[in-house]
């Protein structure tokens, strides 16, 4: 059996607010996260689109990187989707 693979996602949500998770099918969770089910967060920020995703081979490694990066300003995972650098564009 194929092991099953995690993936760190970030969401963006109307008026520009950034919603960080995890999932093993980001793209059905992000149907979940437009009907409401689930993150007091996306219910209280309407989702529009996912604009970042990282695979994982496994939920812990995945998990460590999702606590990693909800520790981060805005400006840093701003910086991770625009040039997949935290840092910036050098």
């Amino acid at each position: 059996m194929k092991n099953k693979k995690y993936y760190l996602y970030f969401i963006r949500c109307i008026g520009n607010k950034l919603y960080t998770g995890i999932s093993d099918d980001p793209s059905g969770r992000f149907v979940r996260h437009k009907k409401g089910v689930g993150a007091r967060f996306t219910r209280q920020n309407k989702p529009d689109k996912i604009v970042y995703i990282e695979e994982f081979d496994n939920y812990l490694d995945a998990h460590r990187r999702e606590l990693q990066i909800k520790k981060w300003r805005k400006e840093k995972k701003e910086n991770l989707i625009k040039y997949r650098d935290p840092k910036g564009k050098k």
